[in-house]
């Protein structure tokens, strides 16, 4: 069951050379557990690797779920669905359409496992509509010395309201139940509009349409937005063709856009130009499918994310400022600045955590140097109260996150309970929570 490998997340911008052991089933993740504390060992859980951060990061060993990727129960009355911790959502997307049933919102990317969805505060977009971890029910929990925990709004309680965003720190998360829907179609809407009008009408925009995503190309004053309308799933479908599908999807998206990336890689000027072709070629259309098939796409040409969350009320301003500093840098940014809004939710961890919310992503090529654009956006959302995603690239520390997340310290304290050796932790997680033992 264990092996020693090099590992990377997905950007290759975190690596480590660690143990593997690959349990299947609870009682196999109980007995790593174990083992690596007889040890003294650290142990990681690490899902598709997908975080930027070093969230995931094994520092000696390394728990992988690929052998305990499986469904435990459907309930197709009640929606209830429980599934292993290293269940891929491209692969339970699928499997739920199959029985009638959808995940209520879904980010748009669907490499990441669900416990690492969960853990990390993945997101969609959506005024209505929160975290992928407010769709959680229950989660079964291996804690540091072998326990497991059945966690529930009625079942550990205390443990559950923080575990459902719970950065791996508290223990390994072995199964989770979510609450799925009946399955519904999407009808999107993509077209271009200019950045003034967007932000100008910010608030109808995300009020009016179910789920609202704009997409900014810097250097230019023009926007792609994408309106997403939920309907029956017994709606006549029209998904986009085969062609328009790989030329929207593939060519333009992937293809045409790498070949970009790599030209501004070696002539920096070009930047500017061809992020003004390309919200012209981008276009409108207009297309109907499966829910889960619309939330998502290809992502095949990699990057570096940082990802701010910010009281929706602050979002156009911010968005604007954000156009003035890359104005006024030397900075060529090749990458669209993506903007989401999400529904306030109940969760200590949660980006959306007691307010509504916009979220704003930002992107870097993974050989491009980040600090100072990243630097510059994460000042100007730190001024808003910004909140940065746990699996993407940030540079705040406990002592500064206690600010935003005011429950930060409860939960170290109940970490420090659940894992007092810190045998879960990393570099990453002493630095965002404190070094395990420090509030005992």
């Amino acid at each position: 069951m264990g092996s020693g490998i090099g590992w990377a997340n997905w950007a290759g911008c975190e690596t480590a050379e660690c143990e593997v052991v690959r349990p299947k089933g609870t009682e196999e993740i109980v007995e790593a557990v174990r083992r690596a504390a007889a040890a003294g060992q650290r142990i990681r859980p690490v899902g598709s690797s997908h975080s930027f951060s070093g969230i995931a990061r094994p520092e000696e060993q390394q728990m992988r779920f690929d052998r305990h990727a499986g469904v435990r129960s459907i309930d197709t009355a009640t929606g209830l669905v429980t599934v292993d911790a290293g269940m891929p959502l491209h692969r339970l997307n699928p499997i739920l359409a199959g029985v009638g049933l959808a995940m209520t919102n879904l980010g748009d990317i669907d490499r990441q496992t669900v416990a690492g969805a969960v853990s990390t505060g993945t997101h969609g977009t959506g005024s209505r509509f929160g975290v992928i971890a407010t769709q959680v029910r229950a989660l079964e929990l291996v804690t540091a010395d072998g326990t497991v925990l059945n966690c529930s709004a009625t079942q550990n309680p205390e443990v559950f309201e923080f575990a459902r965003v719970g950065l791996g720190a508290l223990g390994v998360i072995s199964a989770v139940t979510i609450q799925a829907v009946p399955a519904f179609a999407l009808r999107a809407e993509e077209r271009p509009l200019p950045l003034a009008e967007v932000l100008n009408r910010f608030d109808e925009y995300a009020d009016s349409i179910d789920h609202f995503e704009v997409y900014w190309f810097p250097h230019t004053d023009r926007v792609q937005t994408r309106y997403k309308t939920r309907l029956p799933i017994e709606t006549e479908l029209a998904p986009l063709g085969r062609f328009r599908r790989w030329f929207d999807h593939e060519l333009l998206a992937n293809d045409v856009f790498r070949v970009m990336v790599g030209a501004g890689r070696r002539v920096p000027a070009a930047v500017a130009p061809m992020n003004r072709v390309a919200v012209r070629v981008w276009g409108s259309s207009i297309y109907t499918d499966r829910s889960d098939q619309v939330f998502t796409t290809s992502r095949r040409v990699p990057f570096k994310e940082m990802e701010y969350a910010i009281p929706r009320a602050a979002m156009p301003e911010a968005v604007r400022r954000i156009q003035q500093a890359v104005d006024h840098s030397d900075w060529r940014i090749g990458f669209p600045v993506e903007i989401r809004v999400g529904a306030p939710d109940d969760i200590p961890l949660s980006m959306a955590s007691g307010r509504e919310t916009g979220f704003v992503s930002v992107h870097v090529p993974v050989w491009a140097g980040h600090g100072g654009y990243f630097g510059a956006v994460e000042r100007i959302m730190t001024d808003y109260g910004g909140r940065p995603h746990w699996g993407k690239i940030h540079g705040l520390d406990a002592e500064a996150l206690r600010r935003v997340y005011p429950l930060l310290g409860d939960f170290a304290a109940l970490r420090d309970k659940l894992d007092p050796a810190g045998r879960f932790s990393n570099a990453y997680l002493d630095r965002v929570i404190g070094v395990a033992g420090a509030t005992g």
